[in-house]
């Protein structure tokens, strides 16, 4: 069982290190749309309390319309939070799963990180523009989504470091968004370019990041991964982490 004041406060910072565009409550069920961005945590309904079950079919209903206006397909987004009844619901209904995450957490006092191997720290970068275009090509994802990861990564309001590092006559190499928002500090948007994987790469930009929060004076460090994402898990787990609980995101069934 999750530690239930665990998941609330990770899930608010969350929230915050990757805020979506528009944010309404229906009780306590946060729905979050964001239409420039297909990123599912910017667009998804979001329970946050366990004993909020009234009227789940209407409020799903309602909330089918306003995912339809944005263009996006309705998705709940089911943590330890989520009420039995909504779970149950889903279940009879035969809504699918989309996808599921683990968040893990690490104490920053406890976790070792060894210095950069030239010897030269890296410093984040304040450019919105350039980590935006970087963090494109090493995912090769469509540029056309430029304006919305721009607006989402604009939209952050907790002290934010933009690490990018580069190849000479190569390019970008791999990026993180690191989060600091008091004593916690999210490490977000890791990745590097296919054609550089399995170098040490990621292990050492992962470092920089949680090196930079460190020092700004975060205590712990939270991180999401796809639970069928070995590497990355293999990372966080190598770096100290724990998994504190795993969401999923659901849809409902086709007709």
């Amino acid at each position: 069982m999750a530690d239930l004041a665990s998941v609330r406060r990770l899930e608010a910072v969350a929230f915050r290190a990757w805020p979506a565009v528009s944010t309404q409550y229906d009780g306590s069920w946060l729905i979050r749309l964001t239409a420039g961005h297909p990123s599912k945590r910017v667009n998804s309904v979001n329970p946050l309390d366990p004993s909020d079950t009234r009227d789940i079919a209407v409020r799903l209903e309602k909330a089918g319309k306003r995912f339809s206006d944005y263009g996006r397909p309705l998705l709940v987004r089911q943590t330890p939070l989520a009420p039995p009844a909504l779970i149950a619901f889903m279940d009879e209904a035969g809504w699918s799963h989309v996808g599921e995450t683990a968040v893990m957490m690490a104490n920053l006092s406890d976790t070792a990180l060894p210095e950069s191997a030239d010897g030269v720290e890296h410093l984040p970068s304040r450019d919105v523009g350039r980590f935006v275009d970087a963090r494109i090509r090493v995912s090769g994802d469509d540029p056309a989504l430029k304006p919305g990861l721009t607006e989402i990564v604009s939209a952050i309001k907790p002290e934010t470091g933009l690490f990018i590092f580069e190849e000479p006559g190569f390019g970008p190499s791999a990026v993180s968004l690191t989060v600091q928002d008091n004593d916690l500090a999210g490490v977000l948007q890791l990745a590097v370019a296919p054609e550089l994987r399995c170098r040490g790469i990621g292990t050492t930009i992962f470092h920089s990041s949680m090196r930079w929060a460190r020092l700004r004076g975060a205590k712990r460090a939270w991180v999401q991964a796809e639970v069928g994402n070995e590497g990355a898990l293999a990372l966080y787990r190598n770096a100290g982490f724990r998994e504190v609980y795993r969401y999923i995101y659901r849809g409902p069934a086709k007709p």
